[in-house]
């Protein structure tokens, strides 16, 4: 134990303290190899979780959307390839484990070889091991429920790895406003991945409406950006995927079946809608275009870029679902982190928590980051190649226009989200009365589902709502 703990005070040396301004605490940041937090602005981030569960859409240990055994897909051998993977292609760099409750707790000896070797990696790599409570908690549990099963599962971990270890972040999939207000105000947590963006209709449900990019969320609803200190959750609030914007405007998947799935809405960096639909040289070109949108001129447009990813680590045994060969899974890590590497020489791969930290350190409310993005399709399924979307995010609103670049069609609004309006989330869900949809939609969501969804010229805007938009980019308003 006196090795561990000699090892994890070298890795951390020691903590900054900052006095958060809204909280009036004193916040202690992570300080990694002797030297303060990398600073987010100017860098490149890649943050990247493994997952280990017992079954698919795992929530909790006895509700599973579905009721299948996959611990012959959870090996010692499958944890130690693929992180020597990433090792090898990424020397240096750091991912997140995430366990659901049953991973956590499983008694087969496969299970244990995995948290021992997890252990292991968090002391030889500073990896964060993290609770992953399958996705969707929020849309089947009460929200005491998942309070009380995040510290359980708290607890397990920091028995697991020893030395006192806690992680910096959760991996929550969807986690309501009262989850996030909890880690931050009990478990004395402040990061977490709560929101999967623009998923709606997409295995079974989902939650459209939030920036793509970290933001604190509002008490009245975890899609919202907090707008002052009476609604403010001290719990940065993270994206799990980067998708393409284009393929997004999608609402759930249609045209055929995987694997040649034409329209897929979350098509992006994630290994299933990308070399699991369309295989490994073409997925890659999905993979590393979505990348570019942030790495690029996302880059430019914001000082920083971030590209968050999660891998099941069942997809290396179950690939016959996506007529995979049994090494695909391996191959594709090695093509995308190794490809990612040698494009972007300088990107950093760290811990979700690690980089929520880093997001907070610099931005201490919602008041200061304003998100840009601009894409032109790939050309492969409905990442349409004639097709430019913009996208602007700010605390008070979401804006996204499209236009058909190649005929220089006008810009039209195919999202206009407001965050000052009153938002609420539904009622306590329960496995047996789920709550599928917690999206945030108001005056125009991207998913064109509603008849006021129909897209429309800036200029159609109302006098408020061109003021509105004007005062953070007065060029877009003539």
């Amino acid at each position: 134990m006196k090795r561990r703990a000699f090892c994890k005070n070298a890795l951390l040396g020691g903590a900054a303290v900052l006095a958060n301004p809204l909280t009036g605490k004193a916040d202690a940041l992570n300080i990694f190899g002797g030297n303060q937090l990398t600073p987010l602005m100017g860098n490149r981030f890649v943050t990247f979780c493994i997952m280990i569960r017992t079954s698919p859409w795992e929530v909790s240990r006895d509700v599973k959307l579905i009721n299948r055994d996959e611990a012959f897909a959870h090996t010692l051998e499958v944890a130690q390839r693929l992180r020597e993977t990433f090792a090898k292609n990424a020397p240096g760099g750091r991912l997140t484990w995430g366990f659901t409750l049953n991973a956590l707790e499983d008694k087969r000896q496969n299970y244990v070889d995995i948290r021992k070797y997890v252990a292991d990696c968090q002391l030889k790599y500073g990896d964060e091991v993290s609770y992953f409570p399958g996705y969707f908690p929020a849309m089947y549990l009460p929200r005491k429920r998942i309070n009380q099963e995040m510290t359980e599962a708290l607890q397990r971990i920091t028995a697991m790895v020893g030395n006192g270890y806690r992680p910096k972040g959760i991996m929550g999939g969807f986690l309501s406003a009262d989850n996030l207000a909890y880690l931050a105000e009990k478990e004395d947590i402040h990061v977490a991945h709560a929101v999967i963006w623009s998923q709606h209709e997409t295995d079974g449900g989902g939650a459209d409406g939030s920036p793509s990019y970290p933001f604190y969320p509002s008490k009245q609803h975890f899609c919202k950006p907090a707008q002052g200190k009476s609604d403010f959750i001290d719990c940065v609030n993270l994206d799990g995927w980067s998708v393409d914007f284009l393929c997004a405007l999608q609402s759930g998947n249609v045209w055929g079946t995987t694997p040649f799935n034409g329209a897929a809405s979350r098509r992006g960096v994630g290994p299933i809608e990308t070399y699991g639909d369309w295989g490994l040289d073409i997925g890659h070109h999905s993979v590393m275009h979505t990348q570019s949108i942030h790495f690029d001129k996302g880059f430019e447009l914001n000082g920083f870029g971030w590209i968050p990813n999660i891998w099941e680590a069942a997809l290396v045994k179950i690939a016959e679902r996506k007529n995979w060969d049994d090494t695909l899974a391996y191959r594709a890590l090695d093509k995308w982190i190794g490809a990612t590497v040698q494009r972007w020489p300088d990107v950093k791969f760290v811990t979700f928590g690690e980089y929520g930290e880093i997001w907070r350190g610099h931005y201490r409310d919602n008041s200061q980051w304003n998100y840009r993005f601009e894409e032109k399709g790939l050309g492969i399924g409905n990442s349409w190649g004639n097709e430019e979307i913009k996208w602007y995010m700010n605390k008070e609103f979401r804006l996204a226009t499209l236009r058909n670049w190649h005929r220089n069609t006008p810009e039209m609004v195919v999202d206009f989200t407001r965050y000052d309006l009153p938002a609420q989330e539904p009622a306590d869900p329960s496995p047996q009365k789920p709550v599928k949809d917690w999206s945030l939609m108001n005056r125009i969501n991207q998913k064109g589902l509603r008849p006021q969804d129909a897209p429309i010229l800036l200029s159609q805007l109302g006098n408020d709502e061109r003021d509105m938009i004007a005062k953070y980019y007065p060029g877009l308003i003539k």
